[in-house]
């Protein structure tokens, strides 16, 4: 049962992110995404770009489910509350800013309800140490359902079997709810509408970078681990790229000690 509205309007005022408070002993989602995969050329639907297709994954590693739960507010869009679960089992719903469109997929046969910007595609111009440089083209694909479709951990806190089911296509329904549970991944391969990036006319080294949930709809206990990237050199050819190694990531400045007290 959910709880008492006054109770999860407190915890939404009193922490920007409850799942960044560990005192709270929220069950909170962390979502990865697994580095781009299944790399290979092709063309656009209109035929005049050249684009870079690859598989992606949204890789739920956290202590609970990633868990939207939606309601309409016009014909094709929802506002969603992430749902949170507490030490006890309760289940909070808490307004996060997400939200739910109706997209059309003509090639998948119909619409879905996908929660919007679930993720993103972006290619970096790198330099000779492998650092990321500028943002030089974002991927066209944006929009998720969020779905347990491979089960990619095992351990006693994963389930076994599928929970949150394949993408709502029911036009007319008033709620809905998406999630991907512990241990699970929601997966697009290569071949899926939108996987890939414009690569038309640019050469040289770039990083290939895969980052989940860039618009913040869904608390997580780790915000900064949603990326991850693959370095490729364009024209894109499969094996060896003879590109720099992607630089580690710059871990952030320690906190200065406070200063001694004054007498």
């Amino acid at each position: 049962m959910l709880a008492a509205t006054a109770t999860l309007a407190a915890l939404a005022a009193a922490f920007p992110n409850p799942c960044l408070e560990p005192g709270l002993g929220l069950r909170c989602p962390d979502l990865v995404m697994a580095p781009p995969s299944h790399l290979r050329v092709g063309r656009s639907p209109s035929k005049q770009r050249v684009v870079l297709r690859m598989e992606n994954r949204i890789v739920n590693l956290g202590a609970g489910p990633a868990e939207l739960f939606g309601q309409r507010v016009s014909l094709s869009e929802m506002r969603a509350r992430q749902v949170i679960v507490d030490a006890a089992g309760r289940r909070h719903r808490v307004v996060t800013g997400a939200e739910l469109y109706f997209k059309s997929v003509p090639s998948r046969g119909g619409s879905y309800w996908k929660f919007k910007d679930a993720a993103r595609f972006e290619l970096w111009a790198i330099d000779l140490a492998g650092q990321r440089t500028a943002l030089v083209r974002t991927g066209p694909k944006h929009d998720y359902c969020l779905r347990d479709l491979d089960r990619v951990r095992g351990g006693p806190a994963v389930r076994r079997k599928r929970f949150y089911g394949a993408c709502n296509k029911r036009a007319g329904t008033r709620q809905i709810t998406l999630g991907t549970s512990v241990g699970w991944a929601d997966v697009y391969p290569s071949s899926y509408p939108d996987n890939w990036i414009d690569v038309t006319g640019l050469s040289g080294c770039f990083a290939v970078v895969h980052r989940a949930d860039p618009g913040e709809g869904i608390f997580e206990s780790n915000e900064n681990n949603n990326s991850s990237s693959k370095i490729v050199r364009l024209p894109y050819k499969p094996g060896p790229q003879r590109c720099p190694r992607a630089a580690p990531p710059v871990p952030p400045a320690p906190t200065p000690p406070p200063p001694p007290p004054t007498t």
